[in-house]
């Protein structure tokens, strides 16, 4: 007899699977022994109409972006907790979960929605013992499904997140950001429904039989699921719209060679930095400097790459980039992009002494992220050689941007973008960066250096600058 070696996950997935099914049971034992007395309502052919309904729940599931996916299985699971002791739900959540999946994502998805379902089962029984009054208004069922909703929903949206930051090592709150924050008023208008079926399942209104109703409310509810499947599916495409757009403004203009990407991590690296580690800001950060500099797609490359001296219609239409790129994104504004990206698109050149544009914003007035990304994008540019600006040493732009402290940019961003290059970090030299990304970069990018100020005044506008 020949036996297949076990496939395992990495230890410290494989620890919160295990720790997720102990969990499950650890608390399905304490239900049932704290409820075992309380009868059971529900007759054999009750139960598998529940059962076939959240089996149905998981099979139409909607992929999310980061190895995740949703289903409506939380609504019929909530109403089984409402019409059956607490042990129940959860024991047929555990059951009915299994597929022809690897074993340990099975037993991660079959423990982590039992769980979830417990701790609902427990929320909405506490109220049901401890009734809520509101003058002669019982509201114990309201809050109780409340109560239960939003137990099952940090239950499972945390178990699922951690699982996938573990697995892929993507920042718990990106993950939970990507996968969920958009989900969460859908689901609390959802959540209610749960109650609605199990009571129109106690009143039958045709047929002595309430499993009918039941069955009318799956139309919308199955429809409902292709507003979130279309959700999905339109943010994925806009992703892959700009990555292309990216790759078009790219094409047209060279010298900008993954300029984008490491403006980008820069800013990531200073936001981390003055937000004391906050993950998703940094994260959120990184995909709007991607994108900082899409308006100059709609700028002439007669203009974009002229080597010489700009007139001033010219330099003002360079500085149209900044209005032209929020111009462009203005359609995705409601469903892949929030404010912060329009921010760092529209007012990256702005500066801390007003004299920045398209608005001249000062000081405070000035969105932090966009002065993040201001500061990062101009040291990327005065490090980098252009055919009408000559490049800097990595020393040379720090004591640029220290002496533009208070001027150009933020003092408290200078400090901790000082801070951070005195720790040598990947996009401090330019060469090492693009080797690093690339594995071998041509010099031909890199003239010589000059003392030159990279960043004069706008009033200027024959000068190529950094401010561009």
């Amino acid at each position: 007899m020949v036996f297949k070696r076990l496939e395992l996950p990495p230890p410290r997935v494989l620890f919160l699977i295990l720790s997720a099914f102990l969990a499950f049971l650890a608390l399905e034992g304490f239900l049932l022994w704290a409820y075992w007395d309380v009868p059971l309502r529900l007759g054999l052919l009750d139960l598998l109409f529940w059962g076939g309904l959240m089996l149905w729940s998981v099979q139409v599931r909607v992929r999310l972006p980061l190895s995740a996916s949703m289903s409506q299985f939380f609504i019929f699971a909530l109403a089984v907790v409402v019409l059956t002791p607490p042990w129940v739900a959860p024991l047929l959540g555990f059951l009915l979960q299994w597929g022809r999946k690897i074993w340990y994502k099975e037993l991660f998805n079959s423990s982590q929605n039992a769980l979830s379902t417990a701790l609902a089962a427990l929320a909405w029984q506490f109220f049901q013992q401890n009734p809520v009054y509101f003058g002669s208004w019982n509201l114990s069922a309201g809050v109780g499904i409340a109560a239960a909703s939003l137990a099952f929903f940090l239950a499972n949206t945390t178990l699922v997140t951690t699982a996938i930051h573990l697995a892929n090592n993507v920042p718990w709150r990106e993950v939970w950001r990507k996968n969920y924050r958009w989900f969460v008023s859908s689901y609390l208008l959802l959540s209610p429904l749960a109650l609605l079926l199990a009571r129109a399942y106690e009143t039958p209104l045709l047929a002595n039989w309430g499993g009918w109703t039941v069955l009318f409310f799956l139309i919308p509810l199955y429809y409902s699921r292709f507003y979130w499947d279309e959700k999905v599916r339109l943010e994925q495409a806009f992703d892959t719209t700009l990555e292309l757009l990216m790759n078009a403004l790219e094409a047209k203009d060279p010298m900008t060679r993954l300029h984008s990407e490491r403006v980008a991590d820069i800013a990531r690296d200073l936001a981390r930095k003055v937000k004391g580690g906050d993950e998703a800001y940094a994260q959120a950060i990184y995909r709007a400097t991607r994108l900082h500099d899409i308006g100059k797609i709609a700028i002439p490359e007669v203009v974009l790459l002229k080597p010489g001296t700009l007139t001033p219609g010219e330099y003002g239409l360079i500085q149209s980039h900044t209005t032209r790129g929020a111009e462009l994104l203005s359609p995705a504004r409601k469903v892949a992009f929030d404010q912060l990206v329009y921010n760092v698109i529209l007012y990256h050149h702005e500066r801390w002494d007003g004299r920045g544009y398209p608005k001249r914003l000062a000081g405070h007035e000035i969105p932090e992220e966009a002065r993040i990304v201001g500061l990062a994008d101009a040291y990327e540019a005065m490090t980098s050689g252009r055919p009408y600006r000559e490049a800097k040493t990595p020393e040379e732009a720090l004591r640029e941007v220290q002496e533009l402290s208070g001027h150009q940019f933020d003092p408290r961003l200078v400090e901790a973008f000082t801070e951070l290059w005195e720790q040598n970090p990947i996009w401090r030299d330019r060469q090492a960066y693009l080797e690093a990304k690339e594995g071998s970069v041509s010099h031909s990018t890199s003239l010589p250096r000059s003392s030159a100020s990279a960043s004069p005044s706008p009033s200027e506008p024959g000068s190529r600058t950094s401010e561009e």
